[in-house]
Parts: structure tokens; sequence; C-alpha cells
């Protein structure tokens, strides 16, 4: 059985250079999402990626059981706030968020239908399984982004500031273009396992003509 990795078929996608913003098409593609608000490194983040995984591994198996595997692909977020500035002044008790990960554009609201009841009984089984509430409001979204500016950051997230500063008020404008969608971020490392000086973090952001 051949296993799909988005990270090979879409390689453009999932790299991007350290230096300088590249201009990219995006196209549709099909994620697993959930909303919130607040600091990533707080609980309601935390607890949004404690469903999303289960959720997304569940798909995974269904799909592998019907001989369509795939690899789960790096963890991603959509990130935005009522003033943009909040993401430069890191006033991250504003910031909204959309976390998500990939899965192939075959799998059906259906099928997710079915694996959620699975994961959620699953997961009730657990001392310290995923909040029910938050497994039900997991969606099955296509998502198109169109025109976009992304590089590659290498280091610790907080160290974000200073560049979406100049890509907000000198590449964007310099190229004659403004915000066309949320702020993107794909996590290519695993904080769990990475050193914060090494974590690589995709920074992407739709744009349209100012």
């Amino acid at each position: 059985m051949t296993k799909l990795d988005f990270k090979k078929t879409d390689k453009p996608l999932y790299t991007a250079p350290r230096e300088g913003w590249a201009r990219v098409q995006l196209p549709g593609m099909t994620f697993l999402m959930i909303d919130g608000q607040g600091d990533p490194n707080g609980p309601e983040y935390a607890a949004a990626l404690k469903a999303l995984y289960p959720m997304a591994y569940g798909v995974k198996f269904a799909e592998k059981d019907a001989g369509r595997d795939f690899a789960v692909p790096p963890l991603e977020a959509l990130w935005w706030a009522d003033d943009m500035t909040a993401f430069v002044s890191a006033d991250r008790a504003h910031w909204r968020w959309t976390a998500m990960l990939r899965v192939p554009d075959a799998v059906t609201s259906d099928l997710v239908k079915t694996v959620r009841e699975t994961v959620a009984t699953k997961q009730a089984k657990k001392t310290d399984g995923a909040d029910p509430d938050l497994l039900r409001v997991i969606r099955l979204e296509r998502f198109a982004e169109g025109d976009c500016l992304q590089r590659l950051h290498l280091g610790p997230y907080t160290d974000e500031a200073p560049v979406l500063a100049d890509l907000h008020d000198k590449v964007m404008p310099g190229l004659g273009l403004t915000f066309g969608g949320k702020h993107h971020e794909i996590y290519l490392s695993d904080p769990r396992r990475v050193a914060p000086e090494k974590l690589r973090t995709i920074l992407r952001q739709p744009v349209k003509p100012s």
C-alpha cells in the first residue's frame, strides 16, 4: 500500500526560504479544524490539540483500513486578532486561532462523524482523555488561501514578532499588497523534542492587491 505524504507530494507548500519571502499560490486543501482564543501556551490551546490529534489519527486508521493510508502532516494554525498589532506586540490574550491538521481530499463528513464516535468512546475510557465537547466541535473544512507570501523562521516562536512587523510594514506595502487572509503557521518541529533555537516554522500570509 502506498502511503500519501503531503510533504513529498506538495513539497513547495512545506518548504520556504530562510531569507526573504517567497510568493506561492495555495490550492484548496482539506483540514480537520478547531477554533479558540488566547495564549498558545495556555490550557485552551493544549486541550484543543489533545482532541484534534486523536481525530486525525482516527481518520488515518479509517483510511488505511480502506486501502488509502496517509502520513499525518505537521500541525498548522491560523492566527488573527481584532487588532492585528496584537501579534507584533505579543498581546497573546487577544489572539484568536484555528488549529488544524490536513487530511486527504477524499475524506468525507460522514467518515469524520463515524471517526468522532469511535474516538469519543476510546477517549472516555482514559483518565486524561480529550474533552468530549471539543471532539464535537472539530470540523472538516475545505480551505483555499490563493496568493501568499511565506518564509521559514528558525528559532523560538516568541522571536517571530520583528519578522512579522517587517512583513506588515515594509514587505507587503512595498509589493502593493495587503492582508488577504489570516496569518498562517506550519510547525515543522515538535517543541516537545526540539530546542527553541532550532524550531522550524513556516510563516505564511495570504495577500491581495492593496
